[in-house]
């Protein structure tokens, strides 16, 4: 599908994801990564801070409110509470995480997966799965709009937890 990989590897995309035990056949399969040259202790507060901010466009989806460039230092994030602010409100809902390993939730009808794998010299790979079902030709319109969206959100955050 177009748009659907961005920064992964094949073997991360054949990994298995929290997210896919909520969407039994998605038609919408959506993966992005990067590097962060930061250990994941490091990262992880960042990816659990997304409970503030939306982290990409900021003009799009924070109603041209700067997502903050600050820790923050929130509680960890648990099960059933609102995922993230973005168009002046709360939005989505976690629905699994393992602190430090993975933020699970969904929002929009999709299903997401933020997942933090340590790589040797201290780096983390940041991984992200979007899951979904939806019409088969709105599938690939979605899975670019999303590479747009979380792409600036992966490199911002990348940014955010190697600068800390």
């Amino acid at each position: 599908m177009i748009g659907d990989r961005w920064g992964v590897s094949d073997l991360e995309v054949a990994r298995p994801y929290p997210c896919d035990r909520f969407v039994a056949s998605p038609s919408l399969r959506a993966w992005r990564g990067v590097r962060v040259e930061a250990p994941p202790q490091a990262v992880w507060p960042w990816v659990a801070q997304v409970r503030l901010a939306p982290y990409s466009y900021d003009w799009i989806d924070n109603l041209g409110k700067r997502s903050p460039r600050r820790l923050a230092g929130l509680p960890e994030p648990v099960v059933g509470e609102p995922f993230t602010t973005a168009l002046g409100g709360r939005r989505g809902r976690i629905v699994a995480v393992e602190p430090g390993e993975h933020l699970t939730a969904t929002i929009m009808g999709a299903f997401l997966s933020y997942v933090l794998v340590a790589e040797p010299g201290g780096a983390t790979r940041l991984l992200l799965k979007v899951v979904m079902r939806t019409s088969r030709l709105l599938a690939p319109g979605l899975s670019v709009g999303d590479l747009v969206m979380a792409r600036r959100q992966l490199l911002n955050l990348r940014r955010l937890a190697e600068s800390s």
